[in-house]
């Protein structure tokens, strides 16, 4: 299997610095990622982990932090032969009163950017669910309606 790479970007009606925390908050990513928690304290170096209901799902290393603009961190991917690293850059580039938030998530296998009928699997299905959520967050304060 090749590696591969998923890019996805939206346009966001807040600042940097909302998006920012929201981000890097666990307060914030419980409400648009469905129950899971960030921690870190988003430290070139620093580990960082992403958690529901104390349960570590991803986790990973801070590898560049400049705030209001780039955030990138090793990302775990689970596989049947044990833990892989992946790794995700958010980059937040202000446009007039929004904010352009394009992901990069590379070094995936294909495999990991399945599509299954209708199930929110595989990176490329839950990173555009989970993304929308918080753009709906920031700019409505709600997020989607559960599906």
């Amino acid at each position: 299997m090749s590696n591969t790479s998923f890019v996805y970007t939206t346009y966001i009606s807040t600042t940097p610095e909302k998006l920012w925390a929201a981000l890097t908050n666990s307060e914030f990513t419980r409400q648009y990622f469905f129950g899971r928690e960030i921690e870190s304290d988003w430290q070139v170096g620093s580990p960082f982990k992403l958690t529901i209901k104390d349960k570590v799902e991803h986790y990973g290393e801070v590898l560049v932090s400049d705030p209001y603009r780039l955030l990138s961190v090793s990302w775990s991917v689970k596989d049947a032969e044990g833990d892989r690293f992946s790794k995700v850059t958010y980059e937040l580039t202000p446009l007039n009163g929004t904010v352009k938030l394009t992901l990069l998530h590379e070094d995936l296998l294909e495999k990991d950017i399945r599509k299954d009928e209708g199930k929110i699997e595989g990176f490329n299905n839950g990173w555009p669910v989970i993304l929308s959520n918080l753009k709906s967050l920031l700019e409505t304060g709600k997020t989607l309606p559960a599906f």
